[in-house]
């Protein structure tokens, strides 16, 4: 049986990764396309000054843990 969005901690995936596993890691959360949270991420990243997407990804590397299972 799957675990329900709610009750999936914040982690890096350690296997839908492309830098960190940070995009992987939500989209896992809450069940979404990596893929598609990786190109929506970027766009927005570069679409608004005021969204700095390097910066956020940053802090997400560093407080999310890994994934152990």
């Amino acid at each position: 049986m799957s675990a329900s969005p709610e009750s999936r901690p914040f982690t890096r995936s350690l296997n839908d990764r492309m830098i960190a596993g940070v995009m992987g890691g939500i989209a896992r959360r809450f069940g979404w396309s990596s893929t598609l949270l990786r190109i929506v991420f970027v766009l927005v990243s570069i679409l608004s000054a005021a969204f700095p997407g390097i910066l956020v990804y940053l802090i997400l590397w560093l407080l999310m843990p890994m994934q152990t299972d």
